[in-house]
This record gives structure tokens, C-alpha cells and sequence, in this order.
């Protein structure tokens, strides 16, 4: 039985005056691995963006577990973040501290105290991306596949629902890029939702998934060869 845990009606989206996407109705269930794709300017980041309600929608409905974005207060919404894990192309990483610190500050701002506690979720996260004993390092002393695994980590640390992904890959070479794939099925086996915004076809290819096209303002399902 599918269990929605997003679910889109009627949306038009607007960036810049310029209207990207226009009558989009889509449903996603609770343990969902999915991609976006489509040229740039298509309309896969503003779709994203909306979901964490980073962008305004000028008409329709999105339904997330229990937030409707369209309806929902200013007060409300970092309850809604809570539910979401937000991976950027560019890490946004934290360049004046070291790893472990990287990961405490996103915890104390969330409303964890307890310093074991603390200690312990940053352990689970960093080992479940495959990245344990790193914590006294400085971003800047870890490759770009590490510092993408280290986001990865940041966004579980509030054990999400949603993952949302914004061209994860995008920095990365071939290899690297395969390997955090990898890794986000690892977390989609235990249950968590995740969407990916990707040009990249070569990794839908060997990781096949349901793949939305985006493309004149709507989305499609579609095979990738």
C-alpha cells in the first residue's frame, strides 16, 4: 500500500517573473527514491526550493507529511525543515572549524544539549557515510567526495523523512559520484525518502529509479536508457 508523504496539486512556480513551472501534480511515497532531471532552468532546483518552502508558489498545493506549504506560517516552517535533509551542490560548509564542529553547530541549533548525546548522533551519522575518525579535520583537508559524504551526514542528523538533493554530484568526477549515489540508497534501503536533482544521465543509468523529466514547464515520468 503507497503512503504519501508529499503530494502536489495544481502548482505553478515563478522565479524571477519568468514562470518555470505551470500546472505540476505529483505524489511521492514514504520510501521513495527519486530523480529530477532536465536542462537547466527547467525547473528542478525551484521545485526543490519549494519543498523546503525556499521559494514562494503562486498557485496550487503541496502537502508535506503533516505541513501544507501553501498554508503554512512563517513560525512553522522550521518545524517543516526539521522533517527535511538539504544536501548542496556547493557543501556549504562551515570553512572556520573542523568537522565535528561542522556537525555540533547544526545540532545545537536545532535544540540538542546534551554534550553525549551530541557526540554520539555525530558518531552514527559520520559512520553511516562512511567517514568515521574525521571529526578534528578542517573541511578544506578533506577531497570533494568527502566533504559531499560530510553533507550527507549533516543532513541526517535530525533523522529526516525527506532527503532533497540538489545536484549532490555536481562538483565531483565520475567515481566519486557513483560512490555517493551509493551511499544515498544505503539510506533509502532504511526507509528515508530522497529526491535528486541531476543532469547528470550517466548515473541514472547505473542506478536506475523512478525519474521525473522536466521540461516546458511540466514534469514527465521517463525511462533512461
Amino acid at each position: 500500500m503507497n503512503n504519501p508523504i508529499i503530494s502536489i496539486s495544481n502548482l505553478n512556480i515563478s522565479y524571477k517573473d519568468k514562470e518555470v513551472l505551470k500546472n505540476i501534480n505529483l505524489e511521492i511515497n514514504e520510501g521513495d527514491f527519486i530523480y529530477f532531471v532536465g536542462d537547466t532552468g527547467s525547473g528542478k532546483s525551484s521545485l526543490l526550493k519549494s519543498l523546503y518552502k525556499g521559494v514562494d508558489i503562486q498557485k496550487g498545493n503541496i502537502k508535506i507529511s503533516n505541513f501544507n506549504i501553501s498554508k503554512i506560517k512563517n513560525k512553522k516552517i522550521p518545524y517543516l525543515r526539521r522533517e527535511l535533509g538539504i544536501i548542496f551542490q556547493d557543501f556549504q560548509l562551515l570553512s572556520d572549524r573542523n568537522i565535528y564542529k561542522n556537525l555540533e553547530f547544526v545540532l545545537r541549533s536545532t535544540g540538542w544539549e546534551d554534550k553525549f548525546k551530541v557526540k554520539k548522533r555525530i558518531s552514527e551519522v559520520l559512520k553511516t557515510v562512511h567517514l568515521s575518525k574525521i571529526e578534528k579535520k578542517m573541511p578544506y583537508e578533506l577531497s570533494g567526495g568527502e566533504q559531499q559524504r560530510v553533507v550527507i551526514a549533516r543532513a541526517l542528523l535530525n533523522n529526516p523523512k525527506i532527503i532533497l538533493a540538489d545536484e549532490p554530484t555536481g562538483n565531483l568526477d565520475p567515481e566519486k559520484s557513483k560512490s555517493i549515489i551509493k551511499t544515498m540508497k544505503e539510506i533509502n534501503q532504511n526507509g528515508t525518502t530522497i529526491i535528486i536533482a541531476t543532469h547528470d544521465y550517466s548515473l541514472i543509468t547505473s542506478n536506475p529509479s523512478t525519474t521525473y523529466k522536466f521540461s516546458e514547464k511540466k514534469i514527465m515520468e521517463v525511462d533512461i536508457p
